[in-house]
């Protein structure tokens, strides 16, 4: 058959989709009858064909530019995909986070022992070398005295609360965006994911040192840890998710390479998506509790309200463990 007289013959049943898909497009599905529906499928599968032997025989251009529109469009209409649901999304955060957690809790560990090596090397190497602050402490504290600073918060001097509420959006974006961070060096074999732990730790470590060679151990503790719990957390698992996409890069399990990476990918964006909520916590405690320092509330106070929170995260993270106990205590049998 010739390209013209084929395009003649199958031009009708194209216009007849073509109004379908409008007609259904514009009202959904729903509103057009049984027989309408029926005939939608029947030809889509047909254009579908067309579409192939056009291209087969490597016809006009703009006629199979207009087939696989016709195409694509009847696709979509057909499987449009299952949106995700708000309880989907809740089931997600309240069980099955902490189940992937669970699951991954080596890839957390090995983060959070990265993250604490470097955190113990930053106060090892200002204690050893003072003069090493311009490498090991954050540019930003450079010029800050410890002293005179908590001086100045006990002033009541520290920030309003339209300042604490934008210094929290700026720590939230902020942080998520070095959870994206560690979590796509993973591609570099772990190796960037590992350097971003270990330097974030280090940072920290060497910051804590300068303010207890100074005799404010306390009151920088009481500033970090309220919201530094949740924070370093989320942290630790997005740099968990950079050593999943390692994982499939370095040892792929007898799979192709390509496949392995792909199915430790979906498992490595869950444990990212699942930081949201520690992030957001962590924002809003650390533009607000943590900016609020003696004697407005008191180093002890700041620590147990710190020690409260970390041990509701870690309860939440832990519930999938918790409960995987209890019940295999509960078929336990009885001597």
């Amino acid at each position: 058959m010739e390209m013209a007289e084929f395009i003649e013959s199958r031009r009708p049943r194209w216009q007849q989709l073509e109004r379908l898909l409008d007609a259904s497009e514009s009202r959904g599905l729903r509103g057009l009858s049984l027989e309408e529906a029926r005939t939608l499928g029947k030809l889509y599968r047909g254009v579908s064909s067309d579409l192939l032997w056009v291209r087969a025989r490597s016809g006009s251009a703009d006629v199979s530019a207009y087939l696989n529109d016709l195409v694509g469009r009847a696709y979509a209409l057909t499987y449009p995909g299952r949106r995700p649901r708000l309880a989907d999304v809740w089931g997600f955060v309240a069980r099955g986070f902490p189940a992937l957690l669970h699951h991954e809790w080596r890839m957390y560990v090995a983060a959070l022992m990265l993250f604490l090596a470097g955190m113990g090397f930053g106060y090892l190497g200002m204690m050893v070398d003072p003069d090493a602050a311009h490498f090991l402490v954050p540019a930003e504290h450079l010029d800050t005295n410890p002293v005179e600073r908590a001086a100045t918060e006990a002033a009541g001097e520290g920030m309003s609360t339209g300042q604490q509420a934008m210094f929290s959006s700026f720590l939230f974006t902020h942080n998520i965006q070095v959870a994206f961070l560690a979590f796509a060096l993973g591609v570099t074999l772990g190796m960037g994911t590992a350097v971003m732990l270990f330097v974030n730790g280090l940072f920290l470590g060497a910051l804590a040192q300068v303010y207890a060679a100074k005799g404010m151990a306390g009151w920088f503790w009481a500033w970090i840890l309220p919201h530094g719990i949740p924070e370093i957390t989320a942290i630790c698992i997005a740099g968990a998710a950079g050593l999943v996409i390692a994982r499939g890069l370095v040892a792929p399990k007898g799979l192709p390479r390509g496949l392995a990476l792909r199915k430790e990918a979906v498992t490595a964006v869950k444990l990212l998506f699942g930081t949201l909520a520690l992030f957001v916590l962590a924002g809003c405690i650390e533009g607000t509790v943590s900016q609020i320092h003696p004697p407005k509330l008191s180093v002890g106070f700041k620590v147990t309200f710190a020690l409260v929170v970390g041990s509701g995260v870690y309860a939440y993270l832990l519930s999938d463990w918790l409960r995987g106990k209890a019940g295999a205590e509960d078929v336990a049998p009885v001597a």
